[in-house]
This record gives structure tokens, C-alpha cells and sequence, in this order.
């Protein structure tokens, strides 16, 4: 989103983790948060929707699949709610005091879940990132990359579905697109990792990309 400057604006690094359900992205947040910690980097991992107790209450009204009447501008703008109060009270901070911060999920997702996925109108989800963000971006965004159907393979295997993973294939499918579109357009900032690959190979993959951040800093 180039309206948006990248969080190199502070002394600290913004990498978010990105993907479709089931893709590994939280698995492969942990190795790279070790990775980072094994070298003395102070990190600070957190999550979308969530990070706050503000944030982790919107959580769970947004995938309680009892809200199943809930519509996709009242799901862009519990998102971005979380959101606001994420940056202001958890990402901003700790980007202004050095640290890098690996956020599970944060604005793209939006874009390509309710962008892409619910289909809402690009210029509204942009202007609200806008808000919701204050500037900051990410500086690095990492999307593992699988099927939309070995995703939800995967997350039928861990129990229930939530209220998003109880979409069907299509949507999730277009919110696979709206990532890979993202990944094309700011190619710079989104870098696509094939998570078919085994956890070591796409850990792997996500070090150098890591690493080569870090090294033009």
C-alpha cells in the first residue's frame, strides 16, 4: 500500500506473517522469533486480530462462529478497530524502542480476506488501513504460500473450524489470489515463500529473506 511508509520510519522492523488458514505461518513465525533471539535481537511477537486485550476481545466476536450474520463491512471494521489500538498501544512502541516485531496477520490480511475474499471496495479497505495504521507498515511481509485446499486439509486436522475457516472453497481461494496479487505489486516489500515445502526448507527460506533485511540496516 504505498500511501502507507514502511516502518523503517523508527528504529525498529516491522515482519508480518501472512497466508492463507493452514498455511504454517504461525509455525514458521516461531522458528524465525528463535532465529532472531539466538542472535541477541530483541524481538517482540504478536498477533492480528489480537495483541491487546482490546484487540483479543475483537478476536473472538470475529471468528465465533455464532456471529455467522455478521457482514463484511462490519468484519472490515472490527479489523481495523483491532487494529488502531494494536499499533498505538503494542506495534508503535516497540518499534520506537529498537525491537523487531514479528506480527501473525496484520493489514494485508485485511486486504486480501476482506478485500478479495468479501469483495469489498479496495479504496475503503486502503482508506480505513489508513487510519487504522497511522503509517506504519511493514517493512518486510512474508506470505506463506499453500492451496487454498491443503490449508484447510491442514486445519481440519487441529479441530473445529472457526467462522472464517467455515467459508467455502472459493472464498478462501480468492483470498489466496489477494495475497499472490499483493505479492506482485509491491514485490519489494511482499515476498512469497512456498509453504509446500518442509518446515526446515521454508525456514530456511524465511532466514535469508530475514537476513537480508537486517543487512541493509
Amino acid at each position: 500500500m504505498s500511501e502507507a511508509d514502511p516502518s523503517s520510519a523508527y528504529p525498529g522492523l516491522l515482519v508480518t506473517f501472512e497466508g492463507v488458514e493452514g498455511s504454517g505461518k504461525s509455525t514458521q513465525l516461531a522458528r524465525l522469533r528463535d532465529y532472531l533471539e539466538s542472535q541477541g535481537r530483541a524481538v517482540e511477537v504478536t498477533r492480528e486480530p489480537g495483541g491487546t486485550p482490546i484487540g483479543e476481545a475483537i478476536r473472538e466476536i470475529l471468528l465465533d462462529p455464532r456471529n455467522e450474520a455478521m457482514t463484511g463491512t462490519t468484519e472490515l471494521l472490527l479489523y481495523e478497530a483491532a487494529r488502531a489500538q494494536h499499533v498505538a498501544q503494542r506495534i508503535r512502541p516497540a518499534l520506537e524502542a529498537g525491537r523487531i516485531v514479528l506480527c501473525d496477520r496484520f493489514a494485508d490480511s485485511t486486504t486480501a480476506y476482506q478485500g478479495a475474499g468479501r469483495v469489498l471496495a479496495p479504496e475503503v479497505v486502503g482508506r480505513l488501513h489508513e487510519v487504522a495504521t497511522e503509517g506504519v507498515w511493514p517493512d518486510l511481509t512474508l506470505v506463506v504460500d499453500v492451496p487454498a485446499e491443503v490449508g484447510l486439509a491442514r486445519v481440519t486436522q487441529g479441530g473445529p473450524f472457526d467462522r472464517l475457516e467455515r467459508e467455502g472453497l472459493s472464498f478462501h481461494q480468492r483470498v489466496r489470489a489477494g495475497f499472490l496479487r499483493l505479492a506482485e505489486e509491491e514485490p519489494e516489500r511482499v515476498k512469497v515463500v512456498d509453504g509446500t515445502r518442509s518446515i526446515d526448507e521454508v525456514a530456511g527460506a524465511i532466514r535469508a529473506l530475514v537476513d537480508a533485511l537486517l543487512s541493509q540496516r
